[in-house]
């Protein structure tokens, strides 16, 4: 039997970094916000300790922070002709759990989009004519300019360490010269490079590019943000990618926004609860309210005036179709909407071997880099390329972890006393030269519920069909010798180029930047929210997240996360909550 709970304000589904965002401004506007998280509490004192936070074994192979293939997973496929199977074990990707989501084991790269990937098909057809038919690539429906104050402040709340490139229109030696005009410089300095760094932008430069340092969320230096939080400078340990930080260096939910919002008496959180669904009014026209169920298997409905769906892109495309919200994406017909335009991203490298030069890549950190982004978005020419977006192309030294980091030269066997000697030798001499690519949207790409296989309340899991398009394979063919330029100009002893062939794979890990499927747009033929983030079906229903973006950039997702919060929840205050109703009227 469902029991019925006191009606709040507003419910939060998911407790990450958007999560975090719009509770905290929400709250700060008088309403009452209740949030769910799936997962367990986490904080930095109890969970991520310095005696213990660093442990590779727990945390990267024994996935001590990642959600459990058994308690929540989807199927895969790389083309409809397929049958999907169930993900037994995570791979290609990594879904959080728990309090701060995969905001506490991300890296802290956090980037701008660029002007022309908010409009990616208007410029890209208005620069080289009109896209192919298959690829179902849009405009967001709102711009660079509208959002860089957003940008602005969510680069203060997580203090992130750069260097300007283009202040109010005047570019900025040091700085990338390729991003969008910026209101105000980074609130802290670039972190302190390295040997590899070095080499990295020496070699750029001679290519003629424009390195900059990678923009961090790893402190240069202490900083104390807008809500009066603390940082502490990065010790450089290296455990960021996979692990939560336990020095306050790290700009995380639970650094930068969570103490403030726990003392607040119109918040609660509600952890090990999971959503089973958004309900509606009789007639569908509006949401009220969501079922969840606890650790004892006991069912409530939680009213509410609204919801926003803050969780992982693909948990919130999930349960908009589990509560027939919106209209499923049909790829034969190319109708519909929730479900489309999942998109991904393309990577490849070039490893560089050293003869005596010591890289010393245990001193590392998350998002100390550098970075050229000459070959980024529509930063260069594509006429005659046969693809559209592009990548940057970056050195980071993010530590030399022994169990997950053991790279070799070509031609040494995968296993054995030569293996283990090649390994010995090189594992203080290498570094890598990356190539983090966009992935366009494409007809055939997209998120659906599976037919056959079912979580443990019986509910249908989430599918996805998902392979590397022609225009994925001719971006990486052309940046990816790039790539190796750089890392051959860096004065190695060899190079091994670790190219991007054949389907899609879901084992190895490649990155967490899943993105699509409740896409926003101007059109609710086309789109599952619009420029607001406001559900097309449902006005009181609003949508955070990657999952909105309708394809890829060549960057790193978090920073336009936090920047389309913002810009979300502060239309919600200003506007929604004066006459509630459509933002945008069709």
């Amino acid at each position: 039997m469902t029991k019925q709970l006191r009606s709040v304000d507003v419910v939060l589904v998911g407790f990450g970094w958007t999560g975090a965002i719009y509770a905290e401004k929400l709250t700060a506007a008088g309403l009452e916000v209740r949030a769910f998280e799936r997962g367990p509490w986490r904080d930095t004192p109890g969970d991520f300790a310095t005696t213990f936070a660093q442990d590779e074994l727990r945390y990267y192979w024994r996935h001590g922070m990642f959600q459990e293939a058994s308690q929540a997973t989807l199927t895969f496929r790389n083309n409809g002709a397929q049958t999907a199977l169930p993900m037994r074990h995570w791979g290609s990707f990594l879904p959080g759990n728990g309090v701060g989501g995969a905001g506490v084991h991300w890296n802290g790269q956090t980037y701008r989009f660029l002007p022309s990937d908010f409009e990616a098909r208007s410029h890209n057809e208005d620069r080289y004519g009109p896209l192919p038919e298959h690829m179902t690539v849009q405009d967001y429906g709102v711009t660079y300019e509208e959002l860089e104050p957003h940008f602005d402040y969510f680069e203060k709340i997580c203090g992130i360490c750069g260097q300007a490139g283009n202040l109010n229109g005047r570019t900025v030696d040091g700085g990338n010269p390729y991003e969008g005009p910026r209101s105000d410089d980074y609130p802290n300095p670039p972190m302190q490079m390295t040997f590899s760094q070095d080499r990295f932008a020496a070699s750029a430069r001679e290519l003629g590019l424009n390195p900059f340092p990678v923009p961090s969320a790893n402190m240069s230096r202490a900083y104390v943000n807008p809500l009066g939080l603390q940082l502490a400078p990065c010790t450089y340990c290296g455990f960021c990618e996979k692990h939560g930080c336990g020095n306050y260096s790290k700009s995380s939910p639970q650094t930068t926004i969570i103490p403030v919002l726990m003392q607040r008496p119109n918040f609660s959180l509600l952890t090990n609860s999971e959503v089973l669904r958004i309900e509606k009014s009789a007639d569908g026209s509006r949401t009220t309210g969501v079922t969840y169920v606890d650790t004892s298997g006991d069912t409530y409905f939680q009213p509410a005036e609204m919801v926003v769906l803050c969780a992982y892109p693909l948990e919130n495309t999930r349960l908009l179709l589990l509560s027939q919200i919106g209209e499923p994406y049909d790829p034969r017909t190319g109708e519909g909407v929730v479900g489309k335009n999942y998109c991904y991203q393309v990577m490849s490298s070039a490893t560089v071997f050293f003869e005596e030069e010591f890289t010393n890549g245990f001193i590392g950190a998350g998002a100390l880099g550098m970075v050229a982004d000459d070959y980024n978005g529509d930063n260069f020419d594509h006429s005659g390329l046969g693809f559209i977006g592009g990548g940057y192309i970056a050195c980071h030294t993010t530590n030399a972890r022994p169990i997950e980091s053991h790279p070799v030269p070509d031609g040494v066997p995968r296993w054995g006393s030569k293996w283990k000697r090649a390994v010995r030798e090189n594992f203080l001499k290498t570094t890598s030269v990356g190539v983090h690519g966009a992935s366009m949207a494409h007809r055939s790409n997209y998120l659906d519920l599976d037919p056959t296989y079912t979580d443990a309340h019986g509910r249908p899991l989430l599918r996805m069909t998902y392979d590397f398009t022609l225009n994925d394979r001719r971006l990486t063919q052309h940046l990816t010798p790039v790539a190796e330029q750089i890392a051959r100009g860096m004065g190695g002893r060899e190079v091994k180029v670790n190219d991007r062939r054949g389907s899609y794979d879901s084992v190895p890990y490649q990155t967490t930047h899943n993105t699509g499927g409740t896409i926003m747009g101007a059109d609710p033929a086309t789109s599952v929210v619009n420029r607001y983030c406001q559900s097309w079906d449902c006005p009181n229903l609003f949508v955070a997240g990657a999952g909105l973006f309708p394809q890829n950039a060549g960057y790193n997702p978090t920073g336009t996360v936090g920047a389309l919060a913002y810009w979300s929840v502060d239309a919600i205050i200003n506007q929604y909550l004066r006459q509630t109703g459509p933002l945008v009227q069709t």
